[in-house]
């Protein structure tokens, strides 16, 4: 396995958009009437790890789904069983 791992930009984008919908509504509201730069470098802190963290979720997850073929054999629902 040599080939080289970049970052897919719309998996990054995915990842930015849902960890800065998170931050803004769990954070703003509380943080805004108090907001100076030390406060804003803090939230970019934690939106940077949330996407770091959202991305590695969805890298580690999609790509288990593609390298175990679960996507081709639509196993998602365990409730339907066929007997």
């Amino acid at each position: 396995m040599t080939e080289r791992r970049v970052l897919d930009p719309r998996r990054l984008a995915e990842a930015a958009a849902e960890a800065t919908v998170v931050l803004g509504v769990v954070t703003l509201p509380a943080a805004w009437r108090m907001l100076d730069t030390s406060v804003v470098a803090a939230l970019a802190a934690v939106l940077v790890l949330l996407t770091a963290g959202t991305y590695a979720l969805h890298a580690v997850t999609f790509d288990c789904f593609r390298l175990t073929g679960h996507r081709d054999r639509r196993q998602f629902s365990y409730t339907q069983r066929k007997d």
